[in-house]
């Protein structure tokens, strides 16, 4: 018994340290996971670790803090897991949320102001290359190139956050809809035999409880707007697959574009700030959740009440089901039609980028200055092993010196 409670002592030790060194996307996290949790400790095989990824990307939801949480949940048990999951989100999330109470303090200040002008367009080229870089995966047949088109004619035409589910759902429809193997018929109805009906209603009563709430509190209410906001990180966070990158559409699309609960400018400072972070990407809903109650006259409570409403709504439901579905993941990867339906969602995400990125463009300002710096970053990212940190903080030096 002391040996397996020194051991969690120890992994949440190493989950510590993982997240202080933590910069990036999922793909460093899982460099470090590998090499840390894999090769040193030897909490679970390469092999595991791999497969538990590989369920991460045909989940919604945020990757490395589901594998990092399917990893805690394989070595201690679902009390690991909680303590695991709120020793990685908490305090980039508590950094962010202190960045958006002192935003409007920061850009009084000359030197601020100043940094900004050139991390803005810093941001942008590194959605640009984002947006290259999961492009060149998702985009290899005629389908996902139309699908991916689709998204941006839509997102750019519609400007609704319903847009999203909907062609989502429809990109993971098409591109699964092959015949898939017919013994794999017993095999779906074992697996879905053995879905516990009691957990996917919580799941999916969550979203409708919330929902339901914000129609129904009169929009005059002060427990209104924190109701709505989270039924509106909840869902985004059932319909995020690819990650923070792909985060940045959506939300941007939602809470600037058609909701206005904060301006393009403070997005985008936003953005720039949390890439020099370390651990999730998701952290930033902590700063879009305290700059839309903020910006609503919520006061300090109510910003700090707002960090906690995103960060929770957007990692629930990622959380939720890989807790859920990690018990019988031997049988759900070995399903030919779940594999499948991540390609048409995934181009779906790649058009919502693009859109992203001509949306963005409008806050930032189309000038020699801002499109040198944006083309500067995405050729950086590119053609040289320099990490988004590093760019934040030359920017930051940048504007301090040059402008």
């Amino acid at each position: 018994m002391k040996g397996k409670r020194f051991r969690k002592l120890i992994f949440l030790r190493d989950v510590l340290a993982f997240m202080l060194t933590s910069f990036g996307g999922p793909q460093a996290h899982l460099a470090i996971l590998l090499n840390d949790f894999v090769k040193k400790r030897a909490y679970l095989t390469e092999e595991e670790l791999m497969e538990l990824y590989s369920l991460t990307q045909i989940l919604p939801g945020p990757s490395s803090t589901q594998t990092v949480v399917g990893v805690a949940y394989k070595v201690g048990g679902l009390s690991l897991a909680i303590i695991t999951f709120l020793i990685w989100v908490v305090p980039a999330g508590a950094v962010m949320c202190f960045i958006a109470i002192n935003l409007e303090t920061f850009s009084l200040n000359a030197s601020f102001s100043k940094v900004l002008t050139f991390i803005q367009p810093i941001a942008l080229g590194i959605v640009a290359y984002a947006t290259y870089s999961f492009g060149r995966i998702a985009l290899k047949t005629d389908i996902n190139l139309i699908l991916a088109a689709c998204a941006v004619a839509a997102s750019l035409i519609l400007r609704s956050p319903f847009v999203f589910p909907i062609l989502i759902l429809l990109g993971g429809i098409i591109s699964s809809a092959t015949d898939a193997p017919h013994e794999e018929d017993q095999l779906r109805v074992k697996l879905f035999s053995n879905i516990n009906t009691k957990k996917v209603a919580y799941f999916i009563g969550i979203l409708l409880l919330f929902g339901s709430l914000g129609a129904i509190i009169s929009r005059t209410s002060p427990f209104s707007l924190p109701i709505r906001l989270f039924e509106n990180f909840y869902r985004n966070g059932i319909i995020i697959f690819g990650g923070g990158q792909v985060l940045v559409p959506l939300m941007y699309t939602e809470f600037v574009d058609v909701k206005h609960y904060l301006t393009g400018q403070e997005f985008l400072s936003g953005y720039a700030l949390q890439q020099i972070i370390p651990g999730p990407t998701f952290s930033f809903t902590s700063f879009v959740g305290a700059m839309s109650l903020g910006n609503r006259g919520y006061g300090i409570s109510g910003q700090i009440l707002g960090s906690v409403i995103g960060v929770l709504g957007i990692n629930a439901p990622g959380v939720i089901l890989i807790l859920f579905i990690v018990p019988f993941w031997e049988d759900l990867k070995k399903i030919t039609r779940i594999k499948r339906s991540l390609s048409g969602i995934n181009a779906v995400a790649v058009g919502f980028m693009v859109a992203a990125f001509v949306l963005l463009m409008k806050p930032v300002g189309i000038n020699y200055m801002n499109i040198g710096i944006i083309v500067a970053t995405f050729l950086v990212l590119k053609f040289t092993s320099t990490k988004t940190p590093y760019i934040i903080l030359m920017g930051v030096l940048a504007g301090i010196f040059l402008a």
